[in-house]
């Protein structure tokens, strides 16, 4: 294994990986994690870490946190997943991937002593991760979540806080048929006596949060009843708010270098974080929030989040790729100003899609294709699908197809909106 190329193609393709496969991919226990730890001497004890999972946001969040880390000085890695169009987004510090020679050698030289563990895909990408910050003494690594919570691979570390940002019905099949299942396993990262930041208060979950918190001595907070946020100025790439505790306004004019309504809901949780830090010791300024929430995605490559590829015709894409992620994405398509709209759509096929596609405008033309994963849904079984939602569109052989053909039948004044899959926004 010379080449960087050779060495993902190790990893890609002889190792199960969740993104590709699916549910096969996906381990009932740490023991992998805890052994590639051993191996490794113990990395994840060598650096201090924020803990994020959530069913939306999570990326967002883990993003926004490592941006105004970096502009306050300190050394910072990120970790998310999944990557776009370079695996070596996953694993950033101070907004810089990790070099292709640091990949290739870390393979190269663990491979034969990972060989009787057999890891999967991310538990590799995990001790990557952790091993990578901890020699290049990272002095904070945001990590997110990969699946769940209490059973992910990250699910190593003892954090300086843990954060989870909502509950939704994603992922079912692994992680439970009902929401209070669903938070259970994210509320697996609460560690004992390490405070909690919840973001959305859900009535369905909420419990269970404050359950596990006290099993575990931890103090918890709820950002959206502590803080409020108010926008005051909408622009095609950046949003304006104003953040209030109770009356008190906190921050006036606090710009977020992203552009979707919903990231309203981010920023709180993120604010309400940083709060509980700086009270812990961290040194924050209100310099470093406001720099760090307007260069976000140039500080830390953040991409996929209504992002806005070109104008005339305006073209947008976005990750969200369950219901309650797609009902924010309608919300803002419908605050958005077209003529026409177009969606360019494809999903993985271990989901159940019928109540997204059922959110889903039925006066858009639609182009459905499939990403090029084995887990990606055919077009002609979306197909049957859409029709039963009423929507209306032709399947094109690739997401490339789909996207020059929506964008060239677009007038200056349409809208051509690509999501459905980070795998299919991934491509555009």
């Amino acid at each position: 294994m010379n080449t960087y190329r050779e060495t993902l193609d190790f990893l890609f393709s002889r190792l199960p990986m969740f993104q590709r496969v699916g549910a096969a991919a996906y381990k009932a226990n740490l023991d992998n994690t805890l052994a590639i730890c051993r191996i490794l001497e113990h990395p994840e004890n060598k650096f201090r870490s924020v803990h994020i999972a959530g069913t939306n946001g999570k990326g967002s969040v883990s993003s926004m946190l490592a941006s105004v880390f970096q502009s306050a000085g300190y050394k910072t890695g990120l970790y998310t997943s999944p990557h776009l169009r370079d695996f070596r987004e996953r694993i950033r510090i101070n907004g810089k991937m990790i070099p292709e020679k640091e990949v290739v050698e870390f393979v190269s030289q663990h491979s034969e002593l990972f060989s009787e563990i057999n890891p999967s895909f991310f538990e590799w990408t995990v001790g990557l991760a952790f091993d990578y910050f901890a020699r290049e003494k990272t002095e904070i690594a945001i990590i997110e979540t990969g699946l769940g919570g209490r059973l992910d691979s990250t699910n190593v570390i003892s954090p300086e806080i843990s954060v989870i940002t909502n509950i939704g019905m994603d992922h079912s099949h692994l992680l439970g048929d009902n929401l209070q299942k669903i938070a259970r396993e994210k509320a697996g990262i609460i560690k004992p006596q390490i405070p909690v930041v919840i973001g959305e208060a859900q009535e369905a979950t909420i419990h269970v949060f404050r359950e596990v918190a006290a099993a575990n001595q931890s103090s918890i907070s709820i950002a959206m009843i502590r803080l409020h946020a108010v926008p005051v100025k909408t622009m095609l790439r950046s949003l304006v708010f104003d953040i209030y505790e109770v009356k008190n306004c906190l921050y006036d004019g606090l710009e977020l270098g992203l552009a979707g309504s919903y990231q309203q809901k981010n920023v709180i949780t993120v604010l309400q974080t940083i709060r509980q830090l700086t009270s812990m010791g961290w040194q924050i300024p209100e310099r470093a929030i406001r720099d760090g929430l307007k260069h976000v995605t140039t500080l830390t490559g953040l991409q996929g989040r209504w992002q806005v590829i070109s104008e005339k015709p305006l073209c947008i894409c976005d990750v969200a790729h369950n219901k309650e992620g797609v009902e924010e994405i309608i919300a803002q398509i419908r605050n958005t100003s077209w003529e026409k709209l177009h969606i360019v759509f494809g999903v993985v096929s271990d989901k159940d899609i019928g109540p997204m596609l059922g959110l889903l405008p039925k006066e858009a033309e639609y182009y459905f294709c499939k990403a090029d994963l084995p887990r990606a849904m055919e077009t002609s079984e979306l197909l049957k699908h859409a029709a039963k939602s009423g929507l209306c569109g032709n399947a094109y052989p690739s997401v490339r197809e789909a996207f020059d053909t929506a964008r060239r039948r677009a007038g200056p004044n349409d809208l051509v909106f690509t999501g459905g899959s980070t795998f299919v926004v991934a491509e555009v």
